[in-house]
Order: structure tokens, then sequence, then C-alpha cells
């Protein structure tokens, strides 16, 4: 049986070496991180080993990373009106969100329905700055002066890196605080938080090469706190998040942070080229629309479709043919669904219908694009031909 071809590194990243090794050792370790004794301070300054780690893969410091069970649980901690900047008291009042945000996002954290409103984007899928210009002073001129605005990096479904340092630049200008959801764009592009002018960054270590569940929620001012946690508990993380912490998950994830860090750029460069070389073959043999290929774009990442052919057959088929890719998200509990992301940017429905999702990873070969590329071109043709009134 030939070896399958793992092409949806943006649904979760495989393992990486180091973060298992990191990982596996670290479960040898039994103190409580919360304990005094030996065993305990052990826990505990490998939990602050990693925290380093994942602060300066995105320019931050150590003591503004909180870790968390993954990026929606980061994204929902961040969307609070109970956060403050030194000794404010007051609540943020209003929720911006963009039309392609990751559903953890788009349900607004803990702030009240009536008190979230959402920001267009452009057809090729970034999020409309003079949209958000206008929502900010239209919030402003009503005297709702402290609003949270929360934007993606790059989006998970097209890759579509967002301009967000203008946007925040837009927000600070008008009182508004920043949280990025960078789960996409860690380890894929440059993601430092204070060029970015982001307030708050949501990360994600499934992302980037680190076992599943965990995450972290980082600040860029230590002045920034929230006055009504989510997860109250015993005080842990500095008293943002209660909980006994996951020291293996945490300090594989710091292994995967060091990791990225020393091979980002070669793994990018390599990753670019590799999505070069399917998008040439997709457009010259299969007559495939890459969505967002206007736009700057994550060097993984290539969300297509084919009129006619619609995506939940297409991704069974390619499964059957030993290769994984998605439907756009994979954050449905497995369910096939039309795209909140393509709606947004304009794409018809039949379009829409059939978007498909390939991105790739470090280990990425091209012989296994290669074979994608094969096994498309074969399978378009076939599942064109069950289409009336489609030639293939």
């Amino acid at each position: 049986m030939a070896e399958r071809v793992y092409l949806d590194w943006n649904a979760t990243a495989q393992v990486r070496a180091d973060a298992q090794a990191a990982a596996a050792a670290a479960l040898a370790v039994c103190g409580n991180p919360s304990s005094v004794h030996a065993e305990g301070r052990a826990a505990r300054r490998l939990i602050e080993e990693a925290r380093a780690h994942v602060a300066a893969l995105v320019g931050g410091e150590p003591r503004n990373v909180v870790f968390t069970s993954g990026g929606t649980e980061a994204n929902a901690m961040a969307l609070s009106p109970f956060m403050a900047i030194t000794d404010e008291t007051k609540p943020r009042d209003r929720l911006l969100v963009s039309a392609i945000e990751h559903p953890s996002v788009l349900a607004g954290g803990r702030f009240p329905r009536e008190a979230i409103e959402t920001v267009p984007v452009t057809a090729d899928g970034r999020v409309d700055l003079a949209a958000l210009e206008a929502a900010l002073a239209r919030l402003a001129a009503k005297g709702r002066k402290r609003p949270l605005v929360s934007l993606m990096l790059a989006n998970n479904e097209t890759g579509v890196v967002q301009p967000v340092a203008a946007a925040a630049a837009l927000a600070h200008a008008a009182g508004a605080l920043v949280h990025v959801d960078a789960v996409q764009a860690a380890g894929r592009i440059a993601c430092d938080i204070n060029e970015i002018g982001a307030d708050l960054m949501t990360l994600s270590g499934h992302k980037i090469g680190a076992p599943r569940g965990v995450g972290a929620l980082i600040k860029r001012d230590q002045a920034l706190h929230f006055t009504d946690p989510l997860i109250r508990g015993g005080g842990q993380e500095r008293g943002a998040r209660g909980g006994t912490e996951n020291v293996t998950g945490i300090v594989g994830f710091g292994a995967a942070a060091m990791a990225v860090r020393a091979a980002a750029a070669e793994e990018q460069a390599r990753m670019t080229a590799l999505r070069q070389r399917l998008e040439a073959g997709l457009r010259a043999r299969a007559q495939a629309v890459v969505f967002g290929a206007d736009a700057p774009r994550l060097p993984n990442t290539t969300l297509f479709a084919v009129a006619g052919i619609k995506a939940e057959t297409a991704v069974i088929a390619l499964d059957l043919e030993g290769i994984a890719v998605s439907s756009g998200a994979a954050c449905s509990s497995g369910k096939v669904q039309a795209s909140h992301v393509l709606a947004a940017m304009g794409v018809e429905g039949v379009l829409a219908q059939g978007a498909i999702r390939a991105s790739l990873g470090p280990t990425t070969r091209e012989s296994e694009v290669d074979r994608f590329l094969e096994a498309w071109i074969r399978l378009s043709k076939t599942l064109l031909k069950r289409q009336p009134g489609i030639a293939a």
C-alpha cells in the first residue's frame, strides 16, 4: 500500500521530533508546578523555560504569556469586556470582528450578542480597512469609546494575510484595544506582537508541531490584565487562568516554538516553492480557481475549487486515494459545510461548495505534491462526468 500523503497541516501539524522528545521527557517529572518542594520546582522550571521559548516566537515577554488548553480557549479569554490597563474600571463596551474570523472569535467570547459588530472583507479576502475605520468613528460618535477589535493575522481557509498593523493603528487611534488570532500565522510568516501592534495575541501549539491541547494568550503590555478571569481557580498563570498547568503539553509547545524559530526562513521558502508548484499544476491542468490568489498569503495554503465538483465528494475520493485534504476549515466536528469565509468574499454558492484546502508543512515533499496533482486531475474528470451538463 502506498504511503499516505498528508496535506492538511492547517488543521493540525505533525508533531515535531523535538517537541515529541521534550514532551516525553516531561512525563517523567511528577511534581505539581505549584508545589514548593524539589519535584514541584522541577516542573515549574520546565514551564518557565517553555514560556520563554513561546514568548520569543512572537517577540513578547515571558511574563506576558498565559498558557491555555488551545487557541479556542485563548480566544475566549481575550474576548472579554473585563480587561483593563492599570486601574481602569469600566468594561469594554463593543467588540468588532471581521466576517472571516474563526468560529471561536465570531462567537464573541463573553461579549453579549448585541455588543458584537461584524466588519466586512474585500473580494480578495482582506478586512475592509475603510469599513473598520467607519465603524470605529460611528462608535465614538455614540459615546462607545472602549471597543475591542479582534482580527486574525492570516485566514485559516484561504491563507490570506490580513493588514493587521494598519488595522491596529486605526483601532488604537480610536481608543480600542486589539486582539490578533495568530494561530495559523505563527511559524509561517513574521509574527511579532510589537511590530503588528497587537495588545493580545493567540497561539495554538498543535499548529506549529506541538502536542494537541495547549495554546497561549500573549499580552504586549504587562499592565493589561483581566479583572474577571475566564477560568478561576488556584491562581495559576499569575492569576489569569486557574487550573494545574499541562506540563507535558507546555514543554512540547516550548520545544516546537524553539524549533520553528530556528528553521523558519528555510521552511517558509520551501513551502512557498511547493505551493507555487501545486497551484501551477492546478491552473494548467485542472482549470481550478484559487481563492485569494492576488492577495498576500501564507506560504503553505491553497484553497481552490473546480466548478461542478462538490467538496464533500472530492475530499472522500482523495481520502480513498490516500491523500488527506479538507474542505476549508476543520473545526466543525468533521462536518463538511458552506464556508462563511467564501460567502464573506462574495464567492457564488456553487463554486464555494466545491472549495478544497490543501495545506503544506515543513516535511511535505515535491513527490507528494505531484501525487496529489495526478490524483486530483484523474478524479476531477470522473467527478465532472457525473454532473449533468458539465463536460470533463
